[in-house]
């Protein structure tokens, strides 16, 4: 035997003596074990994209997803339970004392914009007087077209214990049912009321879901630890409800493996994009976002009735007669039938004037909604910290030394003082900067209150100041879309990136779907951008069709397509890894900033 042989040796008895007095030894944490690359089919792989009146679910492998609406009826537990429904469109702030004041004085600015711009031929618009509009309609009587309207309530007399979808939405509202929209704006539908708290609103998704994907997609809850999910959430989110949603698709639901993107981020791959200004209207919220080589630009993201049958009417109408082209003016006679349960079918006649281009112009002068004493403006905010993630933002700062905290501090005050110089000598614009500083719609979790400043290490030090010197004045109040898009954009950390933004707008969602709506968009936007930009963009471009696909559906076919890319093999989250790490396998995996 060597000497070195005789010196492990004796080692190694060392070691076994420690043990055996019980010495102890640091603890380190378990490691994270690399993802393992698995070649996976498609057809093996759901994407999931949950809005807040649709959602979109599919396999992988198909054309299209399933659209199904995102609504559940609960079965009272007792009887004589009173009735309850979430609201679909009313929200609080609508009918506050100056809500009507504040929504004629947003008229007036669409009224004064219409009447500013001429038509495509240099002739100024046929008026359209709103008294004579208004007494035509109102002496109009519906005809009948037929006795019955062939529309049906949802038959409950089996007394399921939950419906889903249409059959959800045409629940009586005299039967035993509660009805629940678990998302609201994008976020979770978190309230006071019955139905209301997380637990509740986990299970409706969990109902919705499982169904939707057992009906349509025909797979059995039994066969899903063989599939895998790819989930879409929205560019701000709420970390601990994704947290809690990851949690639901592995440990409830039972897929095998999930991967979590962020929806501006899929809309660029299911439109063939590698940089844009994605633009997203929705059902409830309009959010602004900058991506650029698959990368979302964390400090661009900018986000903005009672009964149900009429509500669905007032979809219809809006999506039948609302319109963006200046080209159309002058009174019009129209036509619409409504057809609704236990009712006749009703023909009614009608005259429309400008009030068709009113309405969709509330999206760029948001004051015309009326919403008053309400927070609609958010930003992405800062991690509240997790029990569970024991390497998040607060562990950081707490760890960073006294020196690196007074010295980060001198180098803000520098910079802060610099930058307030600038734009003191820069003279910005004296109307449209306070507007500038606001930003649309996006309502998220009360556990979150911080705005994110400075979070992101690798962001410019002056375009941090910038944000936090215009923050303070964001909430509360809304940019219109275009002077959105246009903040968003100056959001970017260099002139080269937005540049390439305002050569490439991206409009997805279902609530832009107006006729005219490109044309209007860029002129707006060509007409407000900063002037040292128009000399060097050749051309501000507004993508409202990319590869003529609908554009309700861009953002779920790019989570499709992120099933399919080799990359993306790197970033699924398995079932046993989540059950062991938690929410470390996000900040280990997750594509986007956790």
């Amino acid at each position: 035997m060597t000497q070195v042989e005789q010196d492990n040796g004796k080692e190694k008895e060392k070691e076994k003596e420690k043990e055996q007095r019980g010495v102890k030894r640091p603890i380190v944490p378990a490691a994270i074990p690399e993802s393992v690359l698995e070649p996976i089919q498609s057809n093996f792989i759901v994407v999931i994209h949950p809005g807040s009146y649709t959602l979109r679910i599919g396999r992988a492998a198909d054309t299209l997803p399933v659209g199904v609406p995102h609504i559940i009826a609960r079965r009272h537990k007792q009887q004589g339970q009173p009735h309850y429904e979430d609201p679909w469109l009313h929200r609080d702030g609508l009918n506050k004392p100056e809500s009507n004041e504040q929504r004629q004085n947003g008229l007036k600015m669409v009224d004064q914009a219409i009447w500013s711009k001429k038509m495509s031929n240099g002739a100024r618009r046929i008026p359209a007087p709103p008294d004579q509009v208004r007494a035509y309609n109102k002496q109009m009587r519906p005809a009948v077209l037929d006795t019955n309207s062939g529309v049906k309530w949802t038959n409950t007399s089996h007394q399921p214990e939950f419906l889903v979808g249409e059959e959800a939405l045409y629940v009586n509202p005299s039967d035993c049912y509660n009805i629940h929209w678990p998302i609201r704006r994008g976020q979770f539908n978190l309230h006071e009321g019955p139905g209301g708290s997380l637990t509740a609103v986990l299970a409706d998704l969990e109902t919705i879901w499982t169904y939707a994907i057992q009906k349509f997609l025909e797979i059995p809850r039994k066969d899903l630890k063989y599939y895998r999910c790819i989930l879409l959430i929205p560019d701000i989110y709420n970390r601990q409800h994704v947290k809690e949603l990851i949690n639901l698709l592995l440990n409830n639901i039972g897929f095998s493996g999930v991967v979590v993107h962020q929806e501006s981020i899929c809309a660029t791959f299911g439109s063939g994009l590698s940089s844009a200004c994605v633009v997203d209207v929705g059902e409830q919220k309009t959010s602004v976002c900058c991506v650029e080589d698959g990368v979302s630009h964390r400090n661009t993201r900018e986000c903005q009735l009672f009964n149900r049958m009429d509500c669905l009417l007032l979809r219809q109408l809006k999506e039948t007669f609302c319109h963006l082209d200046q080209d159309i003016s002058g009174i019009q006679d129209h036509e619409f039938k409504v057809r609704q349960p236990d009712s006749p079918a009703l023909l009614y006649q009608l005259r429309q004037g400008d009030e068709k281009l009113q309405a969709p112009m509330a999206l760029f002068y948001p004051a015309t909604f009326g919403i008053v004493g309400q927070k609609i403006t958010t930003l992405q905010h800062r991690s509240q910290g997790d029990s569970e993630d024991p390497h998040d933002e607060h562990y950081l700062l707490a760890t960073q030394s006294k020196q690196e905290q007074a010295a980060k501090a001198i180098a803000e005050r520098k910079a802060l003082a610099k930058f307030a110089g600038f734009e003191v000598e820069s003279g910005t614009q004296n109307t449209d900067s306070a507007e500038k500083s606001h930003s649309h719609e996006l309502e998220l979790g009360s556990s979150q209150h911080e705005c994110l400043l400075g979070a992101n290490d690798s962001e410019d030090l002056p375009a941090t100041l910038a944000r936090k010197t215009t923050m303070s004045q964001f909430e509360g109040k809304a940019l219109g879309l275009d002077k959105s898009i246009l903040h968003s954009i100056d959001c970017c950390g260099s002139d080269e990136t937005k540049k390439k933004m305002y050569s490439s707008i991206l409009v997805v969602g279902g609530g832009l779907m107006f006729h005219g709506a490109q044309e209007f968009l860029q002129h707006r936007i060509l007409n407000k951008m900063p002037p040292s930009f128009r000399r060097i963009v050749e051309n501000v471009e507004v993508i409202t069709r990319p590869k003529d696909m609908d554009p309700r559906l861009i953002a779920w076919k790019g989570g499709a397509v992120l099933a399919c890319l080799d990359t993306t093999q790197e970033l699924w989250i398995h079932q046993r890894e989540w059950q062991r790490f938690g929410v470390r396998m996000l900040r280990e995996r997750a594509p986007f900033v956790w």
